[in-house]
């Protein structure tokens, strides 16, 4: 019987042992044994084999976390990693070698930035941004050595969306691997493998997890590009650990409700500081003033649970708003059951150069605010009084 994607985030889970236990028992394993000699060799012999040897290579308690999503993202596989980076890292590292090219959203958090502009060239990887609000500039830049498309959506932390059926359907001509960071919407509100997404993957520290206790990251898609993203994690060692892992398929159980929550607080806020004397523009998804408005109602289900707004005061302002705060935490993390508020431009985007924040709309004043689920009241009261002191 096909069951909705809110209940397979509950009930599937690893089958269940002899002591007949309702909740997904913790594998806290390093390694696991075998009956015969000739069952070792094998293991070892053939790395198709869907048999436990090593945590580094498979656990019960991460394959339950991965095949929970590999079912809400609608992929046939996936693998998983200790981090988010750690994920975007291993899709760069699997697909590209040396000579090939990538084009990416300039809008991207800024270590996915670094790996781009930093780390890539060291392996004669070469890359080209484009404006996530002109997917019309995309062909232009692609070349016969273009071998990615990366990008995000809403993009950290502006929230630029991006028609993912029109992207889809040009790396589909071109022949190119269509990657989707999903992180901020997570599959309970958008699944891009619909729209041509050939791999989608997320920092699973943030809305997946829900309550910001631990590291993780997955990417989802199809068998043979998975198989190969397991090779490479299974020889270079950015493993999901099984805890993180149990963590993290508990937290999916509640997922599909924590992300409707997060979506109806984040959009009464959104509401709130539109046309506020101390803001001068406010950035949500679902708010018809969004410039992507129509393209983010028809690919997700809720706008999410990030607002970013523009402080009139600039720099100076938004420092004063952030130290006004009394009840929202100040913390570099996002996707928490509290709410969070961050100035991008000193922190996650800071080792971008000025000229390239502004290009993908990180002014000076920008403030992020990670929307938890505290009764919209409080939220709004703490941001308002801070407000008035900025």
């Amino acid at each position: 019987m096909a069951q909705h994607p809110r209940t397979q985030a509950i009930r599937l889970q690893t089958e269940r042992t002899a002591q007949k236990e309702h909740a997904t028992p913790l594998f806290l394993t390093s390694s696991f044994v075998y009956d015969k000699a000739e069952d070792m060799a094998a293991a070892f012999e053939d790395d198709t084999l869907d048999v436990n040897i090593y945590s580094r290579f498979k656990n019960p308690t991460v394959d339950e976390f991965v095949n929970k999503i590999v079912q809400l993202e609608g992929a046939e596989d996936g693998v998983a990693t200790a981090t988010g980076m750690a994920a975007v890292f291993a899709s760069f590292m699997t697909f590209l070698s040396a000579g090939d090219h990538v084009i990416s959203a300039s809008a991207v958090f800024g270590s996915t930035h670094s790996i781009l502009t930093k780390y890539l060239p060291k392996w004669g990887i070469t890359h080209s941004y484009f404006d996530m609000t002109k997917p019309e500039e995309i062909e232009a830049l692609i070349t016969p050595r273009t071998k990615m498309l990366y990008l995000e959506t809403p993009s950290n932390p502006g929230l630029d969306i991006i028609d993912l059926q029109l992207v889809g359907d040009i790396c589909r001509k071109h022949n190119i691997l269509f990657v989707v960071d999903n992180c901020f919407a997570t599959p309970a509100v958008q699944q891009p493998i619909k729209y041509g997404a050939h791999l989608v993957l997320h920092s699973a520290t943030k809305f997946i997890d829900g309550q910001g206790r631990v590291l993780g990251g997955v990417i989802v898609g199809p068998k043979d590009l998975v198989y190969q993203l397991y090779l490479f994690i299974r020889n270079t060692g950015p493993s999901l650990s099984a805890f993180n892992a149990w963590t993290l398929s508990k937290s999916l159980e509640t997922l599909f409700i924590r992300m409707d929550a997060h979506a109806a607080n984040a959009l009464a806020l959104a509401r709130h500081l539109e046309g506020h004397e101390k803001v001068s523009r406010v950035k949500y998804p679902f708010l018809p003033s969004h410039p992507q408005h129509a393209i983010a109602v028809k690919q997700m289900s809720n706008g999410g649970g990030i607002v970013s707004f523009e402080l009139k005061g600039g720099i100076d302002s938004g420092r004063k708003f952030l130290n006004a705060l009394q009840m929202l935490s100040m913390t570099n993390n996002l996707g928490d059951s509290r709410s969070i508020a961050s100035h991008p431009a000193s922190t996650t985007h800071s080792k971008l150069s000025e000229a390239e924040r502004q290009s993908v709309g990180i002014t000076p004043g920008l403030i992020r605010i990670s929307v938890g689920l505290e009764h919209i009241d409080d939220i709004i009261a703490d941001i308002e009084q801070a407000l008035q002191q900025s």
